[in-house]
Parts: C-alpha cells; structure tokens; sequence
C-alpha cells in the first residue's frame, strides 16, 4: 500500500475536501491510503515549505513560497510528470491568475486545487444587497452612517496579516500590479494613498477589526447583529452555506477604487508534492485528481471546499450550495493581484503587516502616524529581505 502524508491547513475548507477526495480515490486506488496532518492558518502563510517537504509527501502552498521552494529544489516540478494536456486545460480554466501562481521560472510546482481573493461580505438581513457598496467612498458612507437599532457597524479584518494583505489589495486597486517594484518595494504614493484610505476608516470600524483575521470577523458576523458588511478579506464559502452558518453571509465583488473591482489580493493553495517523496508517482496521481474539474464542481464543494477549476464557479449546483458565492465574487477574482514570488516577498509581507498593524493601533489611539513614513519603513524592511536572501 501507497502510505502517503499530507499537510494540509486546520480549516474544514482545508481538510474536509481532501478526506472526502482521498476516500474517492481509494475505491479505483486501494493501494493508496493518506493521513492529513493540519497546520494554523498563521503557519500556513509562514511556515518554511523546505522543512514540511522533507516529512510529507503532500503539501498545500500558499504561492509566494513558490520561487523559495523552487531554489530549495524542495518540490517536484509538475510539468515532467503531468501530461501537457492536464495543465492546459487546468489554464484554460483557471479561475483568475490561480493556476499560474503556482508557475515559476517556466515549470509548474502545485495545482491549484483551490481559488480565493479579498472580496466583500455582508449579512442580508441587516443590510439590503442594493445598498451593498460598489466604491470605497459608499463604504466611508456606510461607516459613518448611523448605527441601526441593532447595532450593526462596518467591520474589516486586520490583524497584522490581514492589515498587509488589504494595503496591496488597495495599492494595486488604485495604480494595478506596476505599484511593486521587485527592487525597490511600494511607489511611495500609491501606499501612501493606501494607507490614508485605511486611516480614513479606521474610527469608524467595529471595535474589533484591529484584532481580527477573516475567520474570527465572519463568525461574529454569523453568530450576532454587530457587523453587517466587510469590504475587504478572503471569502469562505462555508458561511453562505445554510448547513453551516447560523446567520447566513452573502458574497460580493469588492469595493471599486477606480471604475472595476480590480486588486483584490490573490490567495488560495496549491497541491504541491514533496521532492523528498518515495512514492512521487503516487502523490501525483492523486493532486491531478484532486485538481480535476469534475471532482472540483461537484465532491470537493460539496464537502466543504473552494475550488480552484472554473467548472465548479460557473455551476448552478454549487452555486445554489453556497449562495451564488462563486458567482457574486468571480469578477473580482478575474482582476485580481498576485503577489511577487520572489524569495524576499514572505519575509517582507510578515514584518511589513506587523509595522502596518502598530501604525494602524497608534492611530486609533490618537496619534499623529505618517503614511510616507510607514511606506519608507517598509521599503526598508523588502531592501533588507532582498539584501539577505540574494546573499
């Protein structure tokens, strides 16, 4: 029997799919057996890919590990053993830059097995779909508005990861993807833009917001009245879905900075399989079926996964399971922003989202912050990570 490791990401959209394909696979497969180990969601954007490569032979990616890993020779590069048709049509049906975010250097390192992006989140019963903002000035509207007699309030993610993912979502919203330069770091006035558009907001969030990543604010907004939109983190189907939540979310394309909802930050995992593995030939098999757009449309939503094949967004039948949230969301995933991949970038994005977050707290809290001066600071900490890992 093919004993193989996984490791996967503690989230039911992250494990519940992969046991349900996994047990599919074994019925035409019944050498093959898998046990999934989960990391914290904090881990997943963190952890070195190279130590979890040398212990499982499975392992889902966020992308701007990939050009690390790839230097590492710590992953199979997919494309040599992958039929070229596979990936094509795993392009063809990519569902915004997913598919190629998992591309480097010309060969193809993961699959993307699921898609996501910052969108917009709002509770229906508490705020009208009409009234749903389609520009962030709506949303400044919105958050200076009077309270409802429930209470409801603007609410947005941003604990530190959180806070550096929607800075370049609103960076690239404004100028596009050309705001980072992979030697220099952030146009100083796009960020600067960036950062007085969330100073501008910041008084009029929920008490929360600071402290909060997507997970934590969806499930206050699912289990009581006090936040009845979000303009900006990563989707999770599972509160649109009535077996799920208790308080149903809806799902919308974000806010428009310019006349589209472009520069939403890129997310989802990619099925990447360990170099290190003694049964590669296996692991693959089983990505390209786990990848595969029938699996994808219909076992892996209907266990609880976001599917990375645009078979499954373009459904009636997953759609209906989750409150039309592929379809309500999908413009926004086409115009997305994917992050730079080089081997600096995951450095600079944790330190970067700490400055970030301290600025954002001393602001609440009064102080005079200046955006050119946080912009410089975190161009300083990406020439630092760049300086150390061209070294």
């Amino acid at each position: 029997m093919g004993k193989l490791k996984g490791m996967t990401w503690n989230h039911p959209r992250g494990y519940l799919p992969l046991e349900a394909a996994a047990a599919k696979f074994r019925e035409t497969h019944p050498e093959f057996d898998i046990a999934w180990d989960r990391r914290s969601l904090k881990d997943f954007g963190d952890y070195p890919v190279e130590l979890l490569a040398r212990e499982y032979d499975i392992i889902l990616i966020d992308h701007p590990h990939v050009g690390m890993a790839a230097r590492q020779n710590a992953l199979v590069p997919l494309d040599e053993y992958v039929p070229e048709p596979y990936l094509h049509d795993q392009d063809a049906n990519s569902v915004g830059p997913s598919h190629r975010s998992y591309r480097w250097n010309g060969r193809q390192w993961a699959l993307a097995v699921d898609a996501a992006a910052q969108v917009a989140a709002f509770r229906p019963d508490l705020l009208d779909a009409r009234d749903v903002p389609h520009t962030w000035q709506e949303v400044l509207e919105l958050a200076k508005s009077p309270q409802g007699p429930n209470g409801s309030r603007v609410g947005w993610p941003l604990c530190p990861t959180d806070a550096m993912c929607s800075f370049l979502s609103l960076c690239a919203g404004i100028d596009g993807p050309g705001f980072f330069d992979e030697e220099s770091g952030v146009d100083s006035v796009i960020g600067e833009a960036a950062i007085g558009l969330m100073f501008e907001l910041l008084p009029h969030l929920h008490a929360s917001s600071l402290h909060s990543n997507p997970i934590q604010m969806y499930d206050r907004m699912s289990s009581g009245d006090e936040i009845a939109y979000v303009p900006l983190a990563f989707g999770y189907t599972n509160y649109a879905r009535k077996s799920l939540a208790s308080r149903l979310l809806r799902f919308a394309d974000i806010p428009a900075i310019s006349r589209e909802p472009r520069g939403s930050l890129l997310g989802g995992v990619g099925m990447a399989v360990s170099a290190y593995s003694a049964n590669i030939g296996l692991s693959v098999e089983f990505a390209m079926f786990a990848a595969r757009g029938d699996v994808q449309r219909t076992l892996y939503v209907e266990s609880g996964g976001q599917p990375g094949h645009a078979a499954a967004w373009g459904d009636k039948a997953a759609n209906a399971a989750c409150g039309d949230f592929f379809a309500s969301t999908l413009r926004t995933m086409e115009l997305s922003y994917m992050r730079p991949r080089n081997e600096a970038f995951p450095t600079f994005q944790e330190q970067a989202g700490v400055l970030l977050h301290e600025a954002l707290k001393r602001r609440a809290a009064g102080e005079s912050i200046h955006s050119a001066v946080i912009v410089e600071d975190m161009n300083r900490l990406y020439r630092s990570a760049l300086h150390h890992r061209v070294r």
